[in-house]
């Protein structure tokens, strides 16, 4: 820990963007039958995991305003947004799409969403917890 800073819990977060890196470069990728799914849920899915990973080690370091959620989004969709390019660009069998980068940015939105709710019903308990114990005191 640096600073109050927990720079560990950003790992998940980057190995599932190396993750995505790797399966979005990859030259032809033949999906097992067993796990066939369109390519825009499995967009939607490998985002809101991502926007979850990274939400979530904001949440460790206890960056919960409201800026830091819109960071959350912006910066997966960016990330979103710079592997279509790559596709484009750097691969010869593969191509970057719009809705795939719509995909992506609803499935960040996602991520980070299911953090922002975990926190909201975290800090509900919390609270009942404290007027719990404050009443306690009083009796």
């Amino acid at each position: 820990m640096v600073n109050g800073k927990s720079y560990m819990a950003y790992l998940p977060a980057a190995l599932v963007a190396a993750g995505i890196a790797i399966v979005s470069l990859w030259e032809n990728p033949q999906m097992p039958e067993a796990v066939a799914l369109t390519d825009k849920t499995w967009h939607l899915i490998l985002y809101a995991v991502l926007g979850l990973a990274l939400m979530a080690a904001f949440v460790v370091n206890s960056h919960t305003r409201l800026y830091h959620y819109v960071l959350a989004c912006v910066s997966v969709t960016a990330y979103g947004a710079l592997m279509e390019i790559l596709q484009r660009f750097c691969t010869l069998t593969r191509s970057g799409e719009m809705a795939d980068l719509y995909a992506d940015a609803l499935g960040a939105l996602i991520g980070v969403a299911l953090v922002a709710l975990w926190c909201l019903l975290r800090n509900k308990c919390e609270n009942a917890k404290m007027s719990k114990c404050e009443n306690d005191q009083m009796l």
